[in-house]
């Protein structure tokens, strides 16, 4: 199943920047070993803020919950998802 997935991030502000610095780097870990794995499909940079709009290939809603609910930044997230399903004008 393909899933559209806006995430915004929203860092409290005086939070550590250790902790931050920590987090962003666990965060590409974490996006770049869903990647490989082929189930998180495309990343996209929203230019101007800090976010993104992606597609992730899983078999369920709750294998995405999974997914986004690994994610370390999660807690600081606000996500949007949109279930996506084939365009009968599509060629590909």
């Amino acid at each position: 199943m393909l899933y559209c997935v806006e995430m915004d991030v929203v860092l409290p502000h005086g939070i550590d920047p250790e902790y931050v610095a920590k987090l962003k780097a666990d965060e590409k870990a974490r996006a770049q070993d869903l990647q490989r794995e082929g189930r998180w499909v495309h990343l996209w940079r929203v230019a101007g803020r800090y976010a993104n709009v992606s597609i992730f290939d899983v078999e369920s809603h709750d294998a995405l919950h999974d997914i986004l609910s690994s994610l370390p930044l999660f807690p600081f997230m606000t996500i949007r998802v949109t279930p996506l399903a084939r365009h009968p004008s599509a060629i590909a």
